[in-house]
């Protein structure tokens, strides 16, 4: 169950986007990647993933200089996102920005076993 700080930290993380993120976020959202329904900043276990699409079971997490230093750290939260079922895709941020369609390709490649879910009616 998700408490009320983790609430105001997913509220935080949406708010403060990278610039990655908000371009890779206008692509995904309102169903617009061949239909997948995806989520931001949602969390999974102790970790609140860049983006999810929980129907396919696929984390996508964006990588900025930061994360330089933290790959130690990077390769636990993706083993233990494995763990928990989820394929988990790496991006660095300057790659979503000078190659979105590149990115979009690859997360497309990493749904293709998954068929999406119509969208239920509203």
């Amino acid at each position: 169950m998700r408490s009320q700080l983790d609430h105001e930290r997913e509220h935080r993380l949406r708010r403060e986007q990278t610039e990655a993120e908000r371009t890779l976020w206008r692509e995904l959202r309102n169903r617009r990647l061949l239909g997948w329904k995806f989520r931001r900043q949602h969390r999974i276990g102790p970790y609140f993933a860049d983006f999810v699409c929980l129907e396919a079971g696929l984390v996508i997490e964006l990588d900025g200089s930061q994360h330089l230093a933290g790959v130690a750290y990077d390769a636990v939260r993706t083993a233990r996102l494995r763990r928990e079922g989820f394929g988990v895709l790496r991006f660095w941020n300057d790659l979503v920005l000078r190659e979105t369609n590149a990115v979009l390709a690859a997360i497309t490649i990493a749904l293709a076993p998954h068929p999406p879910s119509a969208p239920s009616p509203r």
